[in-house]
C-alpha cells in the first residue's frame, strides 16, 4: 500500500490526508443525533484521550523526525528547539489576540462582544486545528509516507472527541442539530488549509523540513498544555482525564511503531 501511495504526488496526499483528518470532527459529532447529553466525566476522558494522542504524535511523529531531518547533532537540536519555540509563540500570540471561546472557562481575547458566540467557538477550534493540518502536510512533504499517515490517523483520532465536545457545547447553547453538525464539520476544514501550506513549503525546499516539523510540534504542544489538559481538569475528573491521556498516548505510540 505504501508503494502505491508513494506514486501519488505528495501535495495531493497531504491535502487528502489533512482533509480526512479534519473531517473526523464531523464523525465525532454524529452521536449527538442519538444522545443529546453526555456526562462531563466522559467528556473529560475523551478530551484527555485527544491530548494523549496529540502528545504522542508530537513526540514520535514530529520531534524525532525533525531531529533526524536536521542530521542530528547540536545544530539539529538547536533547529528543533528554535522551531518548537516559534510554534509555541505563534499559538500564544494567536490565542492572546484572537477572540475565542473556551469550552468551560468562557470567553477570552480581544473584542469579544463584537462576535457571536458561535464564531468564538469556530475561531477557538481553528486555532487548534491549523497546526494539526500543518503537521500532516509537513509529514507528507518530507517524503515519508508512513510518517504522514501516522500523523493523519492520530490527529483524526484526536478530532473525534473534539468534534463531539464542540457539538455538545453548541447543542447546550440551543443551536439546532443540523447547524451543530455543520459547524463541527467546518471547524475541521481549516486542517486541509494547514496541510496544503505545510506540504507546499516543505516540498519546495527540503531544508524547511526540520523547521516545519518542529514548528508544528511546538504549536501542538502549546495547545495540549494550555488548552486541552486544563479544560479536562476543571470539573473534578482529573484522574479520569489523566487515564484518558495515557490511553491516547499509548495507542498513538503503538500506531507510530506499527506504521
Amino acid at each position: 500500500m505504501i508503494d502505491y501511495l508513494s506514486s501519488i504526488p505528495v501535495v495531493i496526499m497531504g491535502l487528502i490526508a489533512s482533509f480526512v483528518a479534519g473531517s473526523a470532527t464531523f464523525l465525532g459529532a454524529i452521536p449527538i443525533i442519538f444522545f443529546k447529553r453526555i456526562s462531563q466525566k466522559l467528556q473529560d476522558v475523551m478530551m484527555g484521550f485527544g491530548a494523549g494522542v496529540m502528545l504522542a504524535a508530537t513526540s514520535f511523529s514530529l520531534i524525532v523526525p525533525a531531529i533526524e531531518a536536521g542530521g542530528g547533532g547540536v545544530l539539529s537540536a538547536l533547529i528543533v528547539v528554535s522551531g518548537m519555540m516559534l510554534g509555541g509563540v505563534f499559538l500564544y500570540l494567536s490565542d492572546k489576540y484572537s477572540p475565542h471561546e473556551h469550552f468551560i472557562k468562557g470567553p477570552e481575547g480581544a473584542n469579544k462582544k463584537n462576535l457571536k458566540r458561535v464564531w468564538l467557538f469556530i475561531i477557538a477550534i481553528t486555532l487548534h486545528n491549523f497546526p494539526e493540518g500543518l503537521a500532516v502536510g509537513v509529514g507528507f512533504g518530507g517524503g515519508n509516507i508512513s510518517n504522514g499517515l501516522t500523523l493523519a490517523i492520530g490527529i483524526g483520532l484526536q478530532n473525534i472527541p473534539e468534534g463531539l465536545v464542540v457539538a455538545m457545547a453548541l447543542i447546550s447553547e440551543k443551536y439546532s442539530l443540523g447547524k451543530s453538525l455543520w459547524i463541527s464539520f467546518l471547524t475541521g476544514m481549516v486542517e486541509p488549509v494547514g496541510g496544503l501550506i505545510g506540504v507546499g513549503i516543505v516540498s519546495i525546499s527540503k531544508p524547511f523540513l526540520p523547521w516545519g516539523l518542529a514548528f508544528a510540534a511546538g504549536a501542538m504542544l502549546f495547545v495540549i498544555s494550555d488548552e486541552i489538559i486544563p479544560e479536562s481538569h476543571r470539573k473534578g475528573f482529573e484522574t479520569e482525564a489523566t487515564f484518558g491521556v495515557m490511553i491516547g498516548f499509548v495507542i498513538m505510540m503503538f500506531l507510530d511503531v506499527v506504521l
